[in-house]
């Protein structure tokens, strides 16, 4: 069988359930996407719903189980493979069968495609096609991979009867094993930085080495910001002996989800190190490895392995798309706030979608409602909003926070609380009413928005899917919280999945006729609105913020120079090049106007 992907696009991991099922709907046509397993909870919900769908024998798991957590994640993902094998089996034997749906299927695939080429050859035979295409069929059609996704900041310690449990009961520790105990054969992608101890944690599964010829069952893939970044956790993971298969590059403010900015690095000059340092990363790699396995007497690995770079982040049209593909040479190109609008794709409660459909540029804002502490791209009017608005007018603040997951602050108890929880914001606002006397009103009413912005993402990231699926939610209402990229506003219509697949090969456009900045000037205006945002906003500066600021600013306006070159030399951009410079100009003129407070030392 081929090893080739079957697309260049994949979908990114969205939320903890927005892309949940997603392989279930969309593997059987070759289309990779990543499932978050953080919510053990949900993933024993979805399998319950999908087990009984199938008439499949998947026993439940409930939270009295042994290492429950784990096994729970374990057992979904053993289901998923199941069904995407079973529709992955009825779909080769439909388009062998039949030439519209054969004609639909060839239709999704990219126009540089070999295989779409063969594929078409047998549309236009008259005998004897049916024979020929299920064996053509058999050795260059595989399903799209079941990757999962691990944000390495969320991984609690866990008590039972106020007794600490082991680091491998730890939410991370817990779900990388439940992967690793899976039958799949795919990928993790870790994200949101790195996690020594968990990385650590690693080498205790055998399925993360590569075998005698080379194989790795089960991949690692890093979701990173920049090149250092990149060098630094891949050869932390080399020293062990593990191999990095991917480094999936995400936008630091143009993307979904929690927005990790770079000190004022823009996406185009972060791809063009990876693209001139690849073989420096492949080559130290593999270097330390090879070191490692030995140490281990394990197989040594004479080649490096084969290293993907793909990208992520803002991209909207089959031109921006082609071009990070073939300027960069990256592998694959994440599309994932547009699929929102797929329902073939995704799962999205009709309200969510209707609010996504409905919003604009001015609707999707970087907040502070996270517990991390970290930036999140969300839009306004989502049914969490409306119901967090409507307890505060009758004095009541917090989540009751069911699921614990992100409950990471010390501060009050070892076991960990939420900040997004009604008894943390409880605790705060009383100190912060025995402060009151000593504040002026604008800052009491600052600190109180700081405390009370904060939502419950653990049950407001899963509702929708609940919601989809008319799954029994339990609880306290919390509705729904959803994390789009901005890139969102300019998409305004539900779409089918064939449509958007063709949308990306550029067959067809399903954008409105407004006019959209390139993706690269659409981050360019985030990250000058943001440094922007960081001087007005900070109440206490001190010389190292304003050395920060200074190093960000020099960096955009690096970032700036870099884009003239580029937009001015490649041909890709002869149809808009006269907007381009006049939106590159208009931020330079901006940026140097930005005023950095100067502190001494």
């Amino acid at each position: 069988m081929t090893t080739k992907p079957l697309h260049n696009f994949h979908i990114p991991v969205m939320g903890l359930a927005y892309t949940i099922d997603s392989p279930i709907r969309v593997a059987q046509y070759g289309i990779s996407s990543v499932i978050s397993i953080i919510d053990d909870e949900i993933l024993e919900k979805m399998k319950n719903f999908y087990n009984q769908k199938f008439n499949l024998d998947y026993l439940e798991i409930t939270t009295k189980t042994e290492d429950y957590r784990a096994k729970r994640i374990t057992a979904y993902l053993d289901m998923v493979d199941d069904i995407v094998n079973q529709k992955f089996e009825s779909f080769k034997q439909e388009i062998s069968k039949n030439k519209e749906t054969l004609k639909e299927f060839i239709a999704m695939l990219p126009n540089t495609s070999h295989l779409k080429n063969s594929l078409q050859t047998f549309i236009n035979q008259k005998t004897h096609w049916r024979t020929q295409i299920a064996s053509f069929i058999e050795s260059n059609l595989k399903p799209g991979s079941i990757d999962v996704n691990i944000m390495t900041k969320v991984d609690k310690d866990n008590y039972r009867r106020k007794e600490q449990l082991p680091v491998m009961y730890n939410d991370a520790h817990a779900s990388l094993r439940g992967f690793a105990h899976s039958k799949i054969s795919s990928s993790v992608v870790l994200s949101a930085g790195m996690n020594p101890r968990l990385y650590s944690y690693m080498e205790e599964f055998e399925d993360f080495f590569p075998d005698q010829n080379g194989v790795i069952k089960k991949k690692i893939i890093l979701k990173v910001s920049d090149f250092r970044s990149a060098m630094i956790q891949g050869n932390f993971l080399a020293k062990k002996g593990l191999w990095v298969s991917e480094y999936r590059i995400e936008s630091g403010l143009n993307c979904g989800g929690h927005a990790f900015a770079t000190e004022g690095m823009l996406l185009g000059p972060i791809m063009e190190e990876f693209k001139q340092k690849k073989k420096e990363l492949i080559e130290s790699a593999h270097s330390l490895m090879v070191n490692a396995l030995e140490q281990k007497g394990r197989s040594i690995v004479s080649q490096p392995l084969e290293m993907k770079i793909t990208v992520q982040g803002g991209v909207g049209t089959f031109e921006e798309h082609q071009f990070l593909l073939s300027h960069y040479h990256v592998d694959s190109v994440g599309w994932g706030s547009p699929f929102l609008l797929v329902p073939e794709a995704t799962s999205v409660d009709p309200e969510t979608r209707n609010l996504l459909l409905k919003s604009k540029e001015d609707d999707l804002y970087l907040s502070n409602i996270s517990p991390l502490g970290v930036p999140f791209n969300t839009v306004k009017g989502t049914s969490n909003e409306k119901l967090k608005y409507e307890k505060e007018a009758k004095g009541k603040y917090g989540s009751s926070c069911p699921k614990k997951l992100l409950a990471l602050s010390k501060e009050f108890s070892m076991e960990g609380i939420c900040t997004a929880s009604q008894k943390y914001q409880n605790i705060k606002l009383k100190e912060l009413q025995d402060e009151e006397n000593g504040l002026t009103a604008k800052e009491f009413n600052k600190r109180k928005v700081d405390i009370t912005d904060k939502a419950c993402l653990c049950v407001g990231l899963v509702n929708s899917a609940y919601m989809e699926q008319n799954i029994k939610i339990k609880g306290e209402k919390q509705g729904v919280v959803i994390c789009p990229g901005p890139n969102i506003a300019f998409f305004d219509k539900e779409v089918s999945l064939s449509e958007m697949v063709q949308h990306i090969y550029g067959n067809t456009n399903i954008l409105p006729n407004n006019q959209r900045p390139h993706m690269f000037i659409n981050e360019l205006k985030m990250y000058v609105d943001y440094l922007k945002n960081e001087i007005a906003h900070s109440l206490l500066i001190t010389h190292s913020q304003t050395k920060k600021w200074n190093v960000f600013k020099k960096n955009l306006l690096g970032g700036i120079e870099y884009y003239q070159d580029l937009f001015t030399t490649s041909p890709s951009f002869n149809k808009g090049l006269s907007d381009i410079n006049l939106q590159l100009q208009k931020y330079k003129s901006l940026l140097i106007g930005i005023d950095i407070p100067q502190i001494e030392k």
